[in-house]
């Protein structure tokens, strides 16, 4: 019998109080809130098997979970200012494997302050441990000379070489490489990590990350920082990071199955298919509806649930289609939209080809990774829980009130 794939299982901890930058979690950068962007940074990782954030506040529980994470309830004793992010990993580590019967291979630590976490880097702490480290750590190159002060009371200032001779000045290339701990994800043997409950410990691998993508959230400065510097280190990595405006976008095309439902399907003994769907998702349709941008329901599956809901939604719909590219270059030329200007939102790989074909490639955030990675944007919110409410919200703004197109 084979072995099973390795579990690997992110926590992201996101308490409610920060006294230095309150409501530090849910504070948005490039648009994003910081734990939807860590959310991201993890789902969209290659080995991560289920994310899981460990929180107090509801409102950062609504937000990982409309970002596609789990959320696991954190206790009050490991709530406050002097619980360390180990013991909110360990009881995450421990309802998980309550849920699925079997522990971690591997468990990661990833943090909300550090706003430019890629997947590549989540993917690289993860990587070094299956291959045989212990932990790991992202690091980035740092080549500066460190001093520390060494006053104390009244004692003069005193400045003190840490990693270097004050009197030996060499070189940068003559000098070894000093790596800078960026704080952002850290991987673990899960035996490893409950034995010894601290995130070091055996050997320790350094995965090297981009030092320009190094910075750590602690004050409000940091966090203004962060926004100046979002336009400029955002590409496909952060959901929402490049995603269209008002103006940018002449119709919009959406996918049924995983885009305005969560992919699941319930069949009575009738053979009828019954799917949930999001109430926001038809708020926002109507809204993009109300301000004349042309919309349409593009689907493989020959379903009357499709029919039923495009017609409660008031708008066209194409289904049993086998090729979605051709059917969605026809209904342009029908329409007189050129698709460069046409937003195309889905979530698997049938949708790809459209993908290929419209402007702006949306993804939603449960989409399969291929998908994801094709997308030129992704929403925080997953198919179903209001990915397309989402959506609407950039094309019309937050209150859904742009003013109406001629």
């Amino acid at each position: 019998m084979r072995d099973p794939a390795p579990r690997v299982l992110a926590v992201i901890p996101a308490r409610g109080g920060s006294k230095g930058v309150p409501g530090k979690n849910l504070a948005e950068v490039g648009g994003v809130p910081l734990v939807a962007r860590a959310v991201h940074a993890c789902r969209t990782a290659r080995l991560v098997s289920e994310v899981l954030v460990s929180t107090d506040d509801p409102a950062i529980a609504e937000a990982a979970r409309a970002a596609g994470a789990i959320t696991v309830e954190r206790p009050a004793p490991l709530s406050g200012d002097t619980a360390t992010s180990e013991a909110a990993v360990l009881h995450a580590l421990d309802t998980d494997e309550a849920r699925h019967g079997r522990l971690a291979d591997v468990v990661l630590l990833v943090q909300c302050t550090s706003p430019f976490l890629t997947a590549d880097d989540v993917d690289g702490v993860t990587a070094a441990v299956l291959e045989g480290a212990d932990t790991a750590v992202t690091a980035a190159p740092f080549h500066g000379f460190l001093w520390r002060d060494l006053a104390t009371g009244a004692t003069p200032s005193s400045g003190h070489g840490v990693n270097h001779d004050a009197a030996h000045r060499p070189r940068r290339q003559d000098r070894p490489e000093d790596l800078l701990e960026t704080g952002a994800a850290y991987a673990m043997r899960g035996d490893g990590f409950r034995a010894v409950r601290h995130r070091f410990f055996g050997r320790t691998a350094l995965v090297r990350t981009d030092p320009a993508r190094v910075l750590e959230i602690d004050d409000p400065h940091d966090l203004a920082r962060a926004r100046a510097l979002a336009p400029l280190l955002d590409r496909n990595e952060a959901p929402g990071a490049r995603r269209p405006g008002p103006g940018d976008v002449d119709a919009v095309v959406l996918d049924f199955d995983g885009t305005q439902t969560d992919d699941t399907v319930q069949i009575d003994a009738e053979g009828r298919e019954r799917v949930s769907v999001h109430r926001g998702d038809g708020l926002g349709i109507a809204a993009l509806r109300d301000a004349g941008i042309p919309l349409l329901i593009l689907s493989t599956e020959q379903n009357p649930v499709v029919t039923a809901r495009a017609r409660k939604l008031r708008i066209p719909v194409l289904h049993g289609v086998d090729r979605k590219d051709e059917a969605l270059k026809q209904w342009c030329d029908e329409q007189g939209v050129d698709p460069a200007r046409v937003l195309y939102a889905g979530n698997d790989a049938n949708d790809l080809p459209c993908f290929a074909l419209a402007g702006w490639p949306v993804a939603v955030a449960s989409a399969h990774e291929p998908v994801r990675r094709a997308a030129r944007a992704v929403t925080t919110a997953p198919g179903g829980r209001g990915a397309v409410r989402e959506i609407a919200s950039w094309l019309l703004g937050p209150d859904l009130k742009s003013p109406h197109r001629p």
